[in-house]
């Protein structure tokens, strides 16, 4: 798969999306493509459409339910209409720093509250997905949070260490298939990096780390490190530069996107720039259909 972005222009996406009927059809071809299913008992053959479309547009005689393409997914609860959520998603698809709440409500022409409740679904979508990182991995932490000297005088801590009181994230980069997984992590402790990286790194694989004290005693990897804090950067084929340019992407939409992201939220903005980064160069309808897709069996209420 190629690296290289694939975009859609606004003006094309309106072309192929111009009435809410074109996407009621792309959403049920991306959740059903072998044809409509009962999201209740899985049933095919059940499925029958109701003419007048109420209270459903389709009811299953097996388990007697009328349904939608919307039930048993993050939207089932939303009264807008598909095409605002499908803007929605091309929006934070094709905006690689991310979109405010603010820009993508001026956008849809719906309250700031409407597109926030939109974006947290698509993000609670973007769960980072359960799959093996293999070959050479890139290991890194990044914190975030406001700088000591541009605090007020009774939140300063007064700490010696600049990371202190700061949301901490751990992201694990492969180079071959340029796949990022990242997590919002309670500390940086041994305990806690191996076990994030026996979980999410196939045994055997080599990683690359800086020298974080945290990193010390892998076992089961070809584990190889660098040593910033004496300005080497490059270490024959060690180096974290790929996952550092995710953090520097993901920094650039703290600062001048959303300005402050609070520390219960952080793990959802990760998710977003994750599977932002791991849908590069794939084709932009797949996009849409994979984020349709990714939006089953899930929920936020």
């Amino acid at each position: 798969m190629s690296n290289k972005p694939e975009y859609i222009s606004l003006f094309q996406f309106f072309k192929r999306f111009p009435n809410e009927d074109e996407c009621i059809k792309f959403f049920e071809q991306s959740r059903w493509p072998d044809g409509i299913r009962c999201p209740h008992c899985d049933q095919k053959e059940t499925v029958s459409e109701v003419k007048s479309k109420k209270p459903q547009p389709y009811y299953c005689k097996q388990c007697r339910k009328y349904f939608s393409v919307r039930v048993g997914t993050v939207l089932e609860a939303s009264r807008l209409p598909l095409q605002p959520w499908l803007m929605a998603m091309y929006l934070m698809t094709v905006s690689r720093k991310g979109i405010s709440s603010c820009q993508l409500a001026r956008q849809l022409n719906v309250q700031q509250k409407t597109a926030y409740f939109l974006m947290s679904r698509i993000r609670e979508a973007w769960k980072t997905q359960a799959f093996m990182l293999a070959g050479d991995v890139e290991v890194d932490e990044a914190y975030f949070g406001g700088k000591e000297k541009n605090k007020h005088a009774n939140k300063k801590l007064n700490a010696s260490r600049g990371v202190a009181n700061k949301s901490i994230a751990f992201a694990m980069k492969e180079r071959g298939r340029n796949r990022i997984k990242a997590f919002h992590i309670p500390s940086t402790e041994k305990s806690v990096l191996h076990l994030l990286i026996k979980e999410n790194v196939v045994a055997g694989s080599s990683v690359y780390t800086d020298e974080h004290r945290g990193y010390l005693g892998l076992a089961g990897y070809d584990h190889q490190t660098v040593t910033h804090s004496v300005g080497e950067y490059v270490n024959g084929v060690a180096y974290t530069n790929g996952v550092e340019s995710f953090w520097a992407l993901l920094k650039r939409g703290y600062y001048g996107t959303f300005h402050h992201i609070s520390e219960k939220h952080l793990h959802r903005y990760i998710d977003e720039f994750c599977t932002r980064h791991n849908m590069l160069g794939m084709p932009p309808m797949e996009c849409f259909a994979n984020t349709i897709r990714m939006m089953v069996d899930k929920r936020l209420t």
